[in-house]
Parts: C-alpha cells; sequence; structure tokens
C-alpha cells in the first residue's frame, strides 16, 4: 500500500454539520450565561459571599471592630490616651482633678500638657509630675509619657494703660 499523498478531505454530512452547529451554540450560551452572571453579581456587591465557615468578611460586633481599626490605623496610643483624659479624675484623684486638667498629647514627643487654674497648682503638680508619669505609665503602657508639661492658668492678656512694655502681657506675665 503506497501513498502518493494526503488522503482526500471528507466534506461533513448533515449530521456531523448538525454537531458541530449544536457545540458552537452550546458555547455560545455558556458564555453569555457566564456575562449575565457575573453582572448580577456586580449588582448584588461583587458577588462576596461567605460561606458555612467563619472568614474576614463575616459581620463584627463593634467592640472587636473598632479594635481592628485601631490596630490597623496604629491609633492605639492616641487612643489610649484620649481615655486617660476621660479617666482623669480616677488616675491622679479628686482634688487634683479639680483644679488641673489635661489638654492635649503630642505623640512624637510622648509629652501629656496639662493645665492648672492657679499658679500654686502648677508649681505642687511639678512637683508630683514624677509619680503621675509613673502612674500614667503603668495604666497605659511602659513609655507612652516621657514627660508631663505643667502650665499655669492661661487666659487673655492684661492690657493696663496706654503704656505698655513689647512683648509685656502685663502683669498676668508671671504667671506659668
Amino acid at each position: 500500500m503506497t501513498t502518493d499523498g494526503p488522503a482526500p478531505r471528507k466534506e461533513p454530512s448533515g449530521v456531523d454539520l448538525a454537531r458541530v452547529a449544536l457545540r458552537a451554540a452550546r458555547e455560545q450560551a455558556r458564555a453569555r450565561g457566564d456575562a449575565a452572571q457575573q453582572k448580577k453579581q456586580a449588582r448584588r456587591g461583587g458577588g462576596l459571599r461567605s460561606g458555612a465557615g467563619a472568614d474576614g468578611r463575616d459581620p463584627m460586633a463593634l467592640g472587636p471592630a473598632i479594635n481592628r481599626l485601631l490596630a490597623e490605623r496604629g491609633w492605639e496610643a492616641p487612643a489610649a490616651v484620649g481615655g486617660v483624659m476621660g479617666r482623669w479624675p480616677q488616675i491622679v484623684g479628686e482634688d487634683v482633678a479639680k483644679h488641673c486638667e489635661p489638654e492635649r498629647y503630642d505623640e512624637d514627643e510622648r509629652v501629656l500638657v496639662v493645665r492648672c487654674d492657679s499658679t500654686a497648682w502648677a508649681t505642687n503638680l511639678r512637683l508630683l509630675a514624677p509619680t503621675l508619669v509613673a502612674r500614667l505609665n503603668e495604666d497605659l503602657g511602659q513609655g507612652r509619657v516621657r514627660h508631663l508639661k505643667v502650665q499655669g492658668p492661661g487666659g487673655p492678656p492684661r492690657r493696663y494703660g496706654p503704656l505698655r512694655a513689647p512683648g509685656s502681657t502685663g502683669p498676668g506675665d508671671t504667671y506659668g
């Protein structure tokens, strides 16, 4: 048996043509169905559905969700210091809290700024500063507060009389 060239190509018959047409129609229908399913999922929120097992998309209670947000954003220290400002009377005592209140916290310097209502209380708080810093670090975690900056009473500058020395705030400039 010898072959002189390629075998003659057989033309598809009616049944073969029908099978090819049916296969092509099924593939086109499947492609249209997949596209329609994707559109439907996109309208419903991307098709992200949680299954029976727990995963990261499941709803969370508010407390753990806030803790996760604080950890992700690096807001733990400012939030902890904010809590201290809310619990100031319990931390320093009622007597001190009546006369001194925290104003702000500088996270970079780790300094808590406290304002007192009189120079006497400011002096008293400066003497208590090492003890208060130790108590705050005990509550917040070691090293959160390095220094306590105590300020005296603030108020509008007092300007008495028409003559003033340049840069002077009047008789109130001895506060602090």
